[in-house]
């Protein structure tokens, strides 16, 4: 861990997660977070939807709600960052605290609810920025909508000019009945209507999915997306499941697990949404990245990209560097001159 932020982790650490998470955004926008300067290995470059990035380490959605510092976040270092979820409107969330560090565990367990600013915050922020980099925006519905897809529908509608690909986020755990827009007829009205809502402009669409899918909601999911053509799928969101070996104190609380504790069960839910999509369109690997081992796993499972986002928590800006560097050595051991070439090599 740098120095600089050994220091300010020693700060964070006195606020509870939430506040602290507040802060670093705040620090965030002030600019005085140190920027990754060092050249990317070539290896690492990737080539996706017609364009390239100098690597596939992205910050998942989350952390950025409400499109406050996307290109803050693409200088420490990440190959691409997603926004989100952004809602239609402005919702408070779920009542706190609702977040929670499981340092014993390196896990996270949240129970946020798409809290967030909404649509006209988000579209602001992004219409104002330059477009630099690869930012891709994560879309959901309001908690209270009688029509969620409809939800979907205006934000793609509205967002698909200021993104570089678009998410239809139906996997977070904590909208009650969000995630049953994964079944098979539901998940192919959503898509469907958000293609329709965004035809004719060149952005990728992908859908992120949990990692508690079983096999026959996979079936249903990789056989709507291939028949809708979709630009990819992202695994997964947080698990409700509960490993028996957590040791924090936290561990009994409600809401969605991601961090370390999620790394296994989440790359073994990408290789099987691998195995069923056949190369058709590209996966992004997200749940449980700490290293350029798990990263390196998720690309060998089927994975372009990655994302990461807890682990944050525990490490900091610094820990895109490492990952990057020990991937770039990972991939160089191995005889990759590639990450693309190194995409399911374990199928």
């Amino acid at each position: 861990m740098a120095l600089w932020y050994a220091l300010a982790d020693k700060v964070l650490q006195r606020f509870d997660a939430e506040a602290a998470h507040g802060l670093a955004i705040r620090v965030l926008k002030t600019g005085l977070v140190p920027k990754d300067r060092k050249v990317d290995d070539h290896r690492l470059g990737v080539e996706l939807w017609g364009r390239r990035l100098s690597n596939p380490i992205g910050l998942a959605a989350g952390f950025d709600k409400n499109a406050e510092v996307p290109d803050a976040m693409l200088s420490v270092g990440f190959g691409l960052v997603e926004i989100g979820s952004v809602t239609p409107r402005p919702q408070p969330g779920n009542p706190r605290p609702r977040l929670f560090r499981l340092p014993e565990d390196r896990g996270v367990i949240n129970r946020m609810g798409f809290n967030g600013e909404g649509l006209d915050a988000a579209r602001s922020r992004l219409a104002m920025r330059a477009r630099r980099g690869f930012v891709g925006v994560n879309i959901g519905a309001n908690k209270d909508s009688e029509d969620r897809t409809a939800d979907y529908v205006t934000c793609a509608r509205a967002l698909a000019a200021h993104a570089d690909y678009l998410v239809c986020n139906v996997s977070s755990p904590n909208t009650p009945g969000l995630r049953n827009l994964q079944g098979r007829e539901q998940l192919r009205d959503l898509l469907n209507r958000v293609q329709d809502a965004i035809a004719g402009k060149p952005v990728p669409l992908v859908v992120k999915i949990a990692p508690d899918a079983t096999d026959d909601d996979l079936d249903d999911i990789v056989a709507v997306c291939r028949d809708l053509r979709m630009d990819g799928i992202i695994i997964g969101n947080t698990t409700l499941s509960r490993p028996a070996s957590l040791r924090s104190a936290h561990k009994g609380e409600t809401g969605g697990l991601s961090g370390a504790p999620l790394t296994t069960l989440a790359t073994e839910v990408l290789r099987k949404t691998a195995q069923r999509v056949e190369r058709q369109f590209p996966l992004i690997g997200t749940g449980g990245v700490g290293s350029g081992a798990d990263a390196y796993a998720k690309i060998r499972a089927g994975a372009t990209l990655v994302q990461l986002y807890s682990a944050m928590v525990f490490e900091g800006p610094p820990l895109i560097r490492r990952i990057k560097d020990e991937l770039g050595a990972l991939l160089a051991r191995d005889g990759f001159a590639s990450v693309n070439a190194a995409v399911g090599a374990d199928l």
